[in-house]
C-alpha cells in the first residue's frame, strides 16, 4: 500500500470512487473515442445508480467527457458546460449482470458520427477499470499507454501484431486476448512501458485482418 491508496487522489469531492473515479472514466471514454462527444447516454449501475446523484457521479462523468481532470474546479458546472458546447445528454440507470457496484455504461457519438460503447467501473481511490468496449471484453486501467486491437481470429494474428511492435522497439508490458467465438472477432489489449510511436499504430491499422486499432495514452493524448 502506498500513500495514494491511503489519502486518495487530488480531486474535487465528495467521493474518490463516485466522483474522482467517475471523472476519469469519462475522460478515458473521450480519449478512446478520439474527440469530444456531441451526444452521450450514461447508464448508471448499482451504487452509482443508488447514490450517484448525491455524490455528483453524473456530473463527474460528463466533466470527464468534456476533458476535465478529477481536480478541475469546473466539475460542479459540468451540465451547464455540456449545454454550452451542444452536448446532448441522456442519463438513467440500468442493471448490468455481474458488474462491480460502481459501474457505468457509456454510449457516445462525436460530430463525425463515430460511436463507441464503454463499460467501466470505479474501484476506489480514484482508480478505474475499463471492462468492455462495444460489447466485447477488454480489461485495462488506462494507467499505461494501451493498444486495443480488434482483429479477425485467425492463425498468425498475434505474431503479426507483436512483430510490428518489436520492429518499432515497443516493449509490451502486458497482453490480454479475448474473442467472441473461434474464427470470429478477437480483441488484443496491450499495455506498453512507453508511448507507442504513431508510425507503429498506423502500420497496425494497415495490417491484413485488423478491423480497428484504438490507442490510449492519457499522458500524451490518443
Amino acid at each position: 500500500m502506498n500513500i495514494f491508496d491511503i489519502m486518495g487522489p487530488i480531486m474535487v469531492g465528495p467521493s474518490s470512487s463516485h466522483t474522482a473515479g467517475a471523472v476519469r472514466i469519462g475522460l478515458i471514454t473521450r480519449h478512446l473515442l478520439g474527440s469530444q462527444p456531441v451526444s452521450a447516454q450514461l447508464l448508471l449501475h448499482g451504487s452509482f445508480a443508488a447514490t450517484g446523484k448525491g455524490h455528483g457521479t453524473d456530473r463527474a462523468l460528463v466533466a470527464g467527457l468534456l476533458d476535465m481532470a478529477p481536480d478541475d474546479p469546473r466539475i460542479p458546472q459540468a451540465f451547464a458546460l455540456a449545454r454550452d458546447v451542444g452536448m446532448e445528454l441522456n442519463i438513467s440507470t440500468a442493471v448490468l449482470r455481474g458488474a462491480h457496484p460502481n459501474t457505468v455504461l457509456l454510449r457516445v457519438r462525436d460530430a463525425q458520427g463515430r460511436e463507441m460503447e464503454v463499460n467501466a467501473s470505479s474501484l476506489g481511490g480514484g482508480r478505474v477499470r475499463v471492462n468492455a468496449i462495444d460489447g466485447m471484453e477488454a480489461t485495462f486501467t488506462g494507467d499505461y499507454p494501451t493498444l486495443i486491437i480488434r482483429n479477425q481470429d485467425k492463425p498468425g494474428a498475434v505474431a503479426e501484431v507483436t512483430g510490428i511492435l518489436s520492429r518499432r522497439q515497443v516493449n509490451i508490458a502486458t497482453m490480454q486476448l479475448y474473442r467472441d467465438k473461434r474464427g470470429g472477432l478477437a480483441v488484443m489489449v496491450l499495455e506498453s512501458d512507453q508511448p507507442i510511436w504513431a508510425e507503429a499504430v498506423e502500420e497496425l491499422r494497415a495490417s491484413p485482418g485488423i478491423v480497428r486499432v484504438t490507442y490510449l495514452d492519457m499522458e500524451g493524448g490518443h
